[in-house]
């Protein structure tokens, strides 16, 4: 298996920035999209655990849309042949000292990449 194609991870990346643009602008229909629409996807966020792609919307329709900006640092995106990829990078928000970390697994489908599977957590704050 090849692992970091060049052109793969080049457009990972397109699709990841194009999530954490989706994301900080509360940008519902990108999201939306970006998620694999299957009940086997899942997310586990820093207060909900949402088991298909129908909860994911549900939680994303009553989300609040303020306060979403980030900085994002230490991003990893691994590709593993041409359709299989993770994406791993950690944020800290404007408001908030706490270090927060997001993994994500993405498949290739015929659609485009999507997230089939997400987690988001927040370290303690520092002593």
């Amino acid at each position: 298996m090849d692992i970091n194609i060049p052109e793969v991870v080049a457009e990972m990346t397109t699709a990841f920035m194009r999530y954490e643009k989706a994301l900080t602008s509360n940008d519902v229909a990108v999201l939306d999209e970006l998620f694999h629409n299957s009940p086997l996807t899942m997310r586990y966020g820093v207060t909900e655990n949402l088991h298909s792609y129908d909860e994911i919307m549900a939680f994303r329709a009553g989300r609040p849309s303020a306060g979403l900006e980030r900085e994002i640092y230490n991003t990893r995106i691994t590709t593993y042949g041409r359709d299989f990829a993770t994406a791993n990078t950690e944020f800290k928000r404007a408001n908030s000292t706490r270090t927060g970390r997001q993994s994500q697994t993405w498949i290739r489908t015929p659609e485009g990449w999507r997230v089939v599977s997400a987690h988001v957590s927040l370290l303690q704050d520092p002593a």
